[in-house]
């Protein structure tokens, strides 16, 4: 039987991989329209939507049937010529909800219909697909491996026999481009495309290029996996896990939008790039949000991992709760720390209660370029970032009751006059992410310094203050 269900060795050992992390394995030409149990109408029906009902009912008992039908053709519905437009559009259902209004004892009430169970991951039906055969506009295809939940295949993986040296890494990701051209439906909810050759295996989003594709290489993030492992056996066992992939989708995928203007014609296009947090991003931010949860003395809440330890950092483990000293996050560069940031950002947000996020640098052109990638992903953020542009709108922003992701420079703080400074807010949500943390943003403590005329001749000596 299992040589029947399985095209090669490679399929077979990352199912038995997926069976290992509680999916069902699924044989798609069984639930195919003419199969033994079929679960698609038609061969471009991608949901399963008999799955997707029941999950609908499950996730969201207080709502009322036909609401939820409403939902589901909502959810059907989603389809403009642009692939990435109605990935962006899917996104926003999976991760929000569908927004929904019904009259409930004679009062109009709005609500949100969940596709997914964020809170519980083992709520939801998960199902790897082999074999699953695609027709759209009379051209046929069958990626290897799709992986459903609660019906919506959120993962395509291409798979490739490495003994063949024709079949690569490459050519993997170019047999998915061939099949975002001619089956583009089963693209519109996708989260992650996998390609893989059995022993290199590398992800990526669907607008990424071949070199954007890349391998997740722990299983934990406490150690990197052994090189004697295969790429494909970490990838599946630290990426897809059920809690895993379900974060990844929430707050760890975002659509950057940027403005770019023609030199002669002077008209502006606005471009959408998908982007997916790479491996060191995702386990990096979520310690930094479970040491955030304990320096505010705050349950840990929205997904996060039970407690720091679960990280492998002992330092998070032993620092006191409520000593509201989050911690530092290094970067080397080009390793994505503005995205780190904004993933950082989303997540905390949903984590503590409607914080205030202060952004600081210590110079304008970092302020701006920070500012400018958080406003190209406002939709993980769930909120406009504001870039506050004299001292008085930064005092006005950060005396605000709660909410707001705000941006300043360090120099902002300091008085018109003086040394004394107003206190602006005695909450305890409020998170300050210091970016490039130079010598202006060192230390509390007054400090006597001399005092120099225009000639830079010492005349005397000021007390001062830091940052």
């Amino acid at each position: 039987m299992a040589s029947q269900m399985t095209e090669s060795a490679i399929e077979e050992f990352a199912l038995k991989l997926f069976e290992r992390l509680g999916y069902s394995i699924v044989y798609a030409p069984d639930i195919a329209p003419d199969g033994e149990r079929p679960e698609r109408r038609h061969y471009d029906d991608v949901l399963l939507t008999g799955r997707l009902e029941t999950a609908l009912r499950r996730i969201n008992p207080e709502v009322p049937e036909a609401v939820l039908q409403t939902a589901l053709k909502e959810v059907l519905r989603v389809s403009s010529p642009d692939l990435l437009a109605n990935n962006e559009a899917f996104h926003r259902l999976l991760t929000e909800g569908v927004p929904v209004s019904y009259r409930d004892e004679g009062a109009e009430r709005g609500d949100r219909v969940w596709l997914i169970d964020f809170a519980e991951p083992l709520n939801n039906d998960f199902v790897a697909a082999n074999q699953f055969t695609v027709i759209e506009n009379h051209q046929k295809k069958r990626p290897d491996l799709v992986l459903f939940v609660n019906g919506i295949p959120l993962v395509v993986m291409e798979l490739k026999n490495a003994a063949d040296e024709n079949a690569t890494v490459k050519s993997a990701y170019q047999q998915i481009e061939t099949y975002k051209q001619t089956i583009p439906c089963l693209f519109t909810p996708n989260a992650i495309l996998v390609i893989s050759d059995g022993l290199e295996a590398k992800a990526g989003s669907l607008s990424a290029g071949y070199t954007r594709f890349m391998a997740w290489k722990s299983v934990d993030g406490k150690a990197e996996a052994s090189h004697l492992v295969s790429q494909l056996e970490t990838l599946i066992l630290g990426m897809l896990n059920k809690a895993t992939l379900l974060d990844l989708l929430r707050s760890f995928i975002v659509f950057e939008k940027n403005k770019k203007e023609d030199a002669e014609t002077k008209v502006i296009s606005i471009t959408t790039v998908k982007k997916l947090a790479a491996y060191h991003q995702y386990y990096a931010v979520n310690a930094a949000v479970a040491s955030t949860l304990r320096a505010a003395n705050m349950g840990a809440d929205a997904g996060i991992w039970e407690s720091p330890e679960s990280y492998g950092l002992p330092g998070v483990a032993k620092q006191p709760k409520g000593d509201k000293k989050a911690g530092v996050v290094w970067h080397t560069q080009g390793s994505g720390k503005s995205l780190s940031m904004v993933f950082y950002t989303g997540k905390i947000v949903l984590a503590m209660d409607n914080p205030t996020v202060l952004m600081i640098t210590d110079r304008n052109d970092l302020d701006d370029q920070l500012f400018e990638t958080f406003a190209a992903s406002k939709q993980v953020l769930r909120q406009d970032p504001v870039q506050a542009e004299s001292r008085d709108q930064l005092k006005a922003l950060l005396k605000v009751a709660s909410g707001g992701v705000v941006f300043s420079t360090i120099q902002k703080f300091q008085p018109e006059e003086g040394n004394v400074y107003d206190q602006l807010s005695d909450r305890r949500n409020i998170v300050v992410i210091a970016d490039e943390a130079h010598r202006t943003q060192y230390g509390f403590k007054a400090k006597t310094i001399d005092e120099k005329n225009e000639r830079g001749e010492v005349i005397g000596k000021k007390v001062v203050y830091g940052f």
